[in-house]
C-alpha cells in the first residue's frame, strides 16, 4: 500500500511517472534506404500517441478529399448537392462512415460503382486503424523509475557502483533480471577499432518479485573496469555509458516486461551514498518516499542505540 501526500506543499516535491522513452545512443544511418511501407506497423507502433493520432486525421482528410474530387468529376452524380466540393466532401465523409443520411445520394452510375470502392476502403480503413489503435493500447510496458544519479559507496570497506531502482505500479513484478553492461572500445595491432560490450557483474542481478525499490550494486574489485583511477579515466575519455536492462513478468497481465536506461559516467557520483526512501508505520504499512529517490549525501550512516532504533527496510 501506498502512503498518499495530501498537501499541496508535498505535491510540488513529488516524483513524475517514468517515461517510455528510447533511452538507448542515438544512430544516423548513412546510406540506408528506407521505404514509406518498408516498416510501417513497427514504425506506427513507435511512435507517439500525438503524431498518430495527427496521421490518423490526415489520412482521414486526405482519403475523404480524394473521393471528393473523384466525385466532381461527374457533374451531377450526386443528388441534392450543389455541385460544389464542400458537398462532394460531406458526401464522402457520410459514406465512408456508414452513415447515410438520405439527404445526398448517388445520382449516376459512376457514382454508385464510386460509393461501392469507398464503402470497401472505409471498412478497410476502419480494421486497420482500429487493430493498430487496440495493438498500440495492449502493448505491455513497464514503469520503471531509475535514479538520475549512480553512486559509489563503501559496504563494508569495499566499493560498490549503485544504482536504484523503483516499481512505480508497486504491483507484483516476478522473476525480476538486470544486466549492466559497459560499451567500450579497443584498437587491434592491425589498428581495427572494436566496440566490446562487458557485462558489469551484480552482486544481485535477479529478485523474486520487484514490487517496492531495488538497489542493484557492482562490487569494484580487481576484475571490474572501474577499479583503477587510470581506467575510470580512460572510459570516460573515450564516452563509455552503462547501459541497464531490466525484465520481468507483470503478475497484473501475465505478460513479460521490459526497460532499459542509460548512464554516461559523468553520471556517477563517487563517495556518496542513496537517501532512504523506505519505511515502516506504526500499523505496519511500509511506505516508499519519492521525494527522496534521487536525493544522494555524502554523510555516513549513523549507528543508532537498539532501543532508539526503530523498524527499519532495506531495499530489496
Amino acid at each position: 500500500m501506498l502512503v498518499p501526500m495530501s498537501t499541496r506543499s508535498q505535491r510540488v516535491q513529488q516524483v513524475r511517472a517514468p517515461i517510455s522513452v528510447n533511452s538507448m545512443p542515438q544512430i544516423e544511418a548513412v546510406g540506408q534506404r528506407v521505404d514509406l511501407f518498408d516498416d510501417f506497423y513497427h514504425s506506427v507502433l513507435e511512435s507517439s500517441w500525438r503524431r498518430f493520432l495527427a496521421g490518423v486525421c490526415g489520412v482521414y482528410l486526405l482519403a475523404n478529399a480524394i473521393f471528393a474530387g473523384l466525385y466532381m468529376v461527374e457533374p451531377g452524380s450526386i443528388t441534392a448537392a450543389s455541385g460544389g466540393f464542400r458537398d462532394a466532401f460531406f458526401f464522402s465523409v457520410q459514406t465512408m462512415s456508414t452513415i447515410g443520411y438520405g439527404t445526398m445520394v448517388p445520382a449516376t452510375r459512376f457514382a454508385d460503382v464510386l460509393v461501392t470502392v469507398e464503402a470497401l476502403f472505409g471498412i478497410l480503413l476502419v480494421a486497420v486503424l482500429t487493430g493498430i489503435t487496440f495493438a498500440r493500447f495492449a502493448r505491455p510496458t513497464a514503469k520503471v523509475l531509475f535514479s538520475e544519479k549512480m553512486v559509489i559507496a563503501r559496504r563494508d570497506g569495499v566499493r560498490y557502483l549503485m544504482v536504484r531502482m523503483a516499481n512505480w505500479r508497486h504491483n507484483n513484478v516476478v522473476e525480476a533480471h538486470l544486466r549492466m553492461f559497459i560499451l567500450h572500445r579497443s584498437r587491434t595491432s592491425e589498428g581495427e577499432e572494436l566496440r566490446i560490450p562487458a557485462e558489469l557483474e551484480l552482486v544481485r542481478s535477479r529478485t523474486a518479485v520487484f514490487w517496492m525499490s531495488w538497489t542493484a550494486v557492482h562490487r569494484i574489485d580487481e576484475s571490474s573496469p572501474f577499479f583503477s583511477p587510470e581506467s575510470f579515466a580512460r572510459l570516460r575519455d573515450h564516452g563509455t555509458g552503462i547501459y541497464l536492462f531490466f525484465s520481468g513478468v507483470d503478475q497484473t497481465i501475465s505478460t513479460r516486461i521490459h526497460a532499459s536506461h542509460t548512464y554516461s559516467l559523468d553520471d556517477i557520483v563517487d563517495g556518496a551514498r542513496f537517501v532512504d526512501i523506505l519505511s515502516r508505520r506504526a500499523d505496519g504499512v511500509q511506505v516508499i518516499n519519492y521525494r527522496n529517490f534521487h536525493r544522494t549525501t555524502t554523510e555516513s550512516w549513523h549507528v543508532r542505540p537498539p532501543e532508539q532504533a526503530g523498524p527499519r527496510v532495506q531495499d530489496q
